[in-house]
């Protein structure tokens, strides 16, 4: 049987990985740090997704750029003593296993650095699933329609033989600038009013919303 989507991506934080309490509480304590204004839940979970430089920046505006590798030293100090409370959202692990094993191609696009990305792949025991990914220090961040197309480079898939996961506006964008479909998953980093103002082919509520919508669809 044909599929629709032979080659499924996956954004990683907030849409696999129920890392944004982690992540938001990062930046702030970063901001505190360094002596800046520190960004609400609401401004700190917006930029999930995005590659750190441009994430801090877009959460502290008044960042001086001389100040931003300190800054980014900071959150990653915090990030990384409380990676452990990171874990797969429910159902994340089936959903994985059926699609890779239903013959669909899964890879990942995401925000986290390289190092970031390895790290999460070996403590949540994920790399076997994914034939490719693709970081924010890589190359573009989200919604540049660069990783994707490293990713189809990578796979030799066309963008209309793809479908983008992600739980952020940027996600949704990134899928509409490289010539993809998105769906929009409402239990991550951003609003699903947000959400709902970027075309997608579908918003799901959870990871089985999400498996099911694949099975029927993709």
């Amino acid at each position: 049987m044909t599929k629709r989507f032979p080659l499924i991506i996956f954004d990683w934080d907030g849409t696999l990985a129920d890392s944004t309490a982690v992540i938001r509480r990062a930046l702030q304590h970063a901001a505190a740090e360094t002596g800046y204004p520190i960004p609400t839940d609401e401004q700190a979970s917006y930029i999930i997704g995005l590659g750190l430089s441009a994430a801090m920046e877009h959460a502290i505006p008044t960042l001086r750029n001389e100040d931003l590798p300190q800054i980014i030293e900071h959150y990653r100090r915090y990030f990384v003593a409380h990676e452990s409370e990171i874990v797969l959202f429910e159902g994340v692990r089936p959903m994985l296993t059926a699609l890779h094993g239903q013959g669909h191609e899964l890879a990942v696009a995401t925000g986290k650095s390289r190092r970031g990305l390895d790290r999460a792949f070996e403590t949540l025991g994920l790399r076997e699933f994914f034939v490719t990914s693709r970081c924010a220090d890589e190359g573009f961040s989200k919604p540049h329609p660069g990783m994707l197309h490293a990713i189809y480079d990578a796979t030799g898939f066309d963008p209309q033989q793809s479908v983008m996961i992600g739980d952020t506006t940027h996600d949704l964008q990134l899928a509409a600038n490289a010539g993809c479909v998105g769906i929009g998953v409402t239990y991550g980093a951003h609003d699903p009013s947000l959400l709902r103002d970027v075309p997608a082919l579908a918003l799901v509520d959870s990871v089985h919303q999400l498996h099911d919508f694949l099975k029927e669809h993709a």
